[in-house]
């Protein structure tokens, strides 16, 4: 009898992701900026990963840190 491969999915190849503040050569992320921050955290308030916005890793500890000071002083949820 011949054995049977198991059914899974087919990966295709995904795009690199870039990190939109190197490409706009951003040095530092203003946490009083609440627009730009709410587009990296989900409805309910927590930080996207960096494999999903495909942020650099620099970029991404600015980024969480500038959430969080925008979280203590209520500009974001």
């Amino acid at each position: 009898m011949q054995q049977r491969k198991p059914a899974g999915r087919r990966r295709t190849q995904a795009k690199p992701k870039i990190c939109r503040f190197c490409e706009a050569k951003v040095n530092y992320i203003d946490f009083k900026d609440a627009e730009t921050l709410a587009k990296f955290q989900t409805e309910k308030g927590k930080i996207m990963p960096r494999r999903i916005t495909g942020t650099c890793p620099d970029h991404h500890k600015m980024l969480a840190t500038a959430i969080k000071r925008a979280r203590i002083i209520a500009l974001v949820y």
